[in-house]
């Protein structure tokens, strides 16, 4: 059983660790909250040979002059009110819950994408709305009950990173004012839980069979990738293109699924325009570029 929130928090210890779980630590230091102990994860490599670097939680909190570990231990011997948890990436062990409670700021619209990766899965799913939801910790998976939710439109080129950046804005403000107001009585969640599981390449690998709107998803999603000339190829931004083809192009050739004309190519439903795009062993360049450096042959097709 968790411990039930407090009536007024004074004190909170903060559990996060991506650059998306800076914005709420900052927050919560400028509105007064004490904040006794910040616990991230441990520190890692980044780049082949590079030394260990602090997450970006870690490098904030030390900069705010916070007291940090990577032990989830420690919160045994630290007094606080509540604990804020926010893409901590871990599990929180039940006896810890039982001694602090603890709530959690999760970017979708529970129990529709629990779990890690809920913005982008969101928009793979074509959801035309999202939001945050300030839930209690509990022994599931994003199953605590919620005490507030916010939710926003999802516009229909917007990318995760843009994403995510309107639903870091937004839940801040919720914990803050939730905060303020007093948590009161969450409400448990209700209707079919839906699952994020974590990206992976597969996820990014563009089939172009499919309809160019769920191609388009894929690369808004980031790091969506192909085979040209048999080297990665990676398509960073994108629109889905209604257009017939060229009178005086080859239909039959120009229609076959990853084949490319001009700066867009063709998909098992119509057609999806280039706009930025990496070569294997290349920067991130406009596609325009690309093509006039590639030398375009007929017979090229994305695969």
């Amino acid at each position: 059983m968790t411990a039930p929130p407090p009536a007024e928090t004074r004190s909170i210890v903060y559990l996060g660790t991506p650059a998306t779980a800076v914005p709420p630590l900052r927050a919560l230091r400028e509105a007064g909250y004490e904040i006794p102990l910040v616990v991230s994860q441990p520190d890692t490599r980044r780049g082949r040979g590079a030394a260990f670097q602090p997450s970006p939680v870690k490098a904030s909190a030390l900069d705010l002059g916070l007291d940090v570990s990577d032990d989830l231990g420690d919160l045994a011997v630290v007094r606080a009110d509540l604990g804020v948890v926010v893409a901590y990436g871990g599990i929180i062990p039940p006896p810890l819950l039982e001694q602090m409670p603890m709530v959690n700021l999760h970017f979708s619209l529970l129990p529709r994408w629990r779990g890690a990766a809920p913005v982008e899965r969101a928009i793979l799913a074509g959801d035309e709305a999202t939001g945050v939801s300030l839930m209690a910790v509990d022994e599931g998976l994003d199953t605590g009950a919620v005490y507030r939710r916010a939710e926003i439109p999802i516009a229909p080129d917007e990318d995760s990173g843009a994403l995510r950046a309107r639903l870091v804005a937004l839940g801040t403000d919720v914990l803050i004012d939730a905060l303020a107001e007093g948590l009161g009585e969450p409400e448990p969640q209700t209707g079919e839980p839906v699952y994020a599981e974590k990206i992976t390449t597969e996820d990014r690998h563009i089939d172009w069979t499919q309809p160019a709107v769920q191609i388009h998803r894929q690369v808004r999603v980031g790091g969506a990738w192909t085979t040209f000339r048999d080297q990665q190829f990676k398509i960073w931004r994108t629109a889905v293109d209604d257009s017939p083809v060229a009178p005086d192009a080859d239909r039959q050739r120009a229609e076959l699924p990853g084949a490319i004309s001009g700066l867009s190519a063709a998909t098992g439903e119509g057609r999806i325009d280039l706009l930025e795009v990496q070569a294997q062993g290349r920067t991130r360049q406009v596609a325009s570029a690309w093509r006039n450096g590639a030398r375009l042959r007929p017979e090229d097709r994305f695969v």
